[in-house]
């Protein structure tokens, strides 16, 4: 094993697709001897995993891969894929409202990104303003990883 930067392979059986997919996320190693890694990249596609998750990830020399066999400490961070409706629309302005609000974003192409919602951030400022831009048809989108901290509340008296 190694302690350096790696890159970890990700499987995962595609809805949109129908098909296995793979997906490529940047990690820090924790303890690379016991194969503990944190992600250090925001997952574009990958369901299910965020940014600064902790993953135990195997070596297969054989294809030079790091592979993902589990996650093991979830981050407590949110993943939100967003998809513009009219790629005519600024997606910089678009894009830099939720950057103002504390979330972080990676760039999958033109009309789409993925925000990454921080542990310690409040989502329901977020989850309104998601709301408001699908209502008036800027833009849908997907909560592919909700973390504990995100979801909403419920108390029974």
């Amino acid at each position: 094993m190694t302690n350096r930067p790696v890159n970890i392979v990700f499987r995962f059986q595609s809805s949109v697709l129908g098909e296995e997919t793979i997906e490529t996320l940047a990690a820090e190693a924790i303890s690379g001897m016991e194969g503990r890694y944190k992600i250090t990249s925001i997952p574009l596609y990958m369901p299910g995993v965020a940014c600064g998750d902790v993953v135990r990830a195997e070596h297969d020399a054989e294809e030079n891969n790091f592979y993902c066999r589990e996650i093991i400490e979830p981050s407590g961070h949110s993943t939100v894929q967003v998809m513009l409706m009219h790629t005519t629309k600024n997606e910089e302005t678009i894009s830099g409202v939720f950057r103002e609000m504390g979330c972080g974003m990676a760039s999958a192409g033109i009309g789409y990104f993925v925000l990454d919602v921080p542990a310690d951030l409040d989502y329901a400022p977020v989850k309104l303003k998601l709301e408001q831009l699908s209502r008036n048809g800027v833009l849908d989108y997907a909560e592919a990883l909700l973390s504990d901290n995100h979801r909403p509340r419920y108390f029974v008296l």
